[in-house]
């Protein structure tokens, strides 16, 4: 069964087990879909409302995209478990020779990229969902301004632990260009979506909760 269909006391247990899969990055992509649905919960129960009528088509388009950015995540924790396989099987590769030293070295250079692509696209959907948590908080419903909030922290703290994921694979990597480039992104995602976590928190929700 595919981890994404399996229900939600059985994913943790699966988690919580003596197995490779799922492992931080499902779960890091997995609380980015949860985190989007916040939203999108808001902009749901702000279409109809005769009080947001002028921001009604607006808030559908965040629906939409949020609708987007859950499945992205979703599928992302499926492809975090399916890149781990192969990464693991290089490691187990024979290196009794020259040549076979060198094919193992290419081979977990490959797979160790593929691995950090899946942390790194976690990352750049959280900015973006991040950014859709910002005008919901902005134009939706002020009854719910509190699960933009919970949104906008779950969000915050799967890009942490994305980027937890993102380093130990550039550990493997031995291409330097890619390793500074890849580093450099990782690093601007983190401090744009702390930027904009706490900018929801502090001059949107808090100030609507009356704090």
């Amino acid at each position: 069964m595919a981890m994404m269909e399996k229900s939600c006391r059985d994913y943790v247990g699966v988690l919580a087990a003596k197995v490779s899969v799922p492992g931080g990055g499902g779960a890091a992509a997995l609380s980015g879909a949860i985190g989007m649905a916040l939203s999108t919960m808001v902009g749901n129960f702000t279409v109809g409302k005769k009080k947001y009528a002028d921001v009604e088509d607006e808030v559908k388009t965040l629906i939409e995209k949020g609708g987007e950015l859950q499945d992205a995540f979703l599928a992302l924790s499926e492809r975090d478990a399916e890149v781990f396989g192969p990464l693991s099987a290089a490691y187990g590769l024979p290196q009794n020779t020259e040549e076979e030293k060198a094919a193992k070295a290419i081979t977990l250079e490959k797979e160790a990229k593929n691995a950090c692509s899946v942390p790194m696209d976690i990352m750049r959907n959280a900015k973006v969902a991040l950014e859709v948590h910002k005008r919901m908080g902005e134009i939706g419903s002020v009854m719910l301004v509190s699960d933009v909030g919970c949104g906008a922290a779950i969000l915050r703290a799967a890009m942490e632990a994305a980027k937890l994921n993102v380093i130990i694979n550039l550990g493997i990597i031995q291409d330097q260009e890619y390793n500074a480039a890849t580093r450099k992104e990782m690093n601007e995602l983190m401090e744009a979506g702390n930027a904009l976590a706490e900018e929801i928190q502090t001059k949107i929700v808090l100030p609507k909760l009356g704090e």
